[in-house]
């Protein structure tokens, strides 16, 4: 399963990692992924790729899995419209 960030952003789109689909399959959050502006499902992507460390790739995924978990919160900030109700 492919999943990608959808929209018409003018900065390049960062495919999805398969170790990504797995962690938001296993975590059921591919819907809380989707639901999320086309910018910040890219922002995310692109965060977790730029890490040189393996340690550095699974903290970043960690906290997109935590984010998305809890809603209400795109990279550590405020975020409203993702709250969950």
């Amino acid at each position: 399963m492919t999943v990608r960030a959808k929209g018409n952003l003018t900065r390049p789109i960062h495919a999805m990692p398969d170790f990504v689909v797995d962690a938001l399959t296993k975590h059921g959050l591919i819907d809380s992924y989707q639901s999320r502006p086309a910018y910040q499902q890219n922002d995310y992507i692109g965060w977790i790729k730029r890490a040189k460390r393996p340690e550095t790739k699974l903290k970043r995924l960690n906290q997109m899995i935590d984010e998305l978990r809890a809603g209400g919160v795109y990279m550590r900030m405020d975020h409203p419209p993702s709250r969950r109700t």
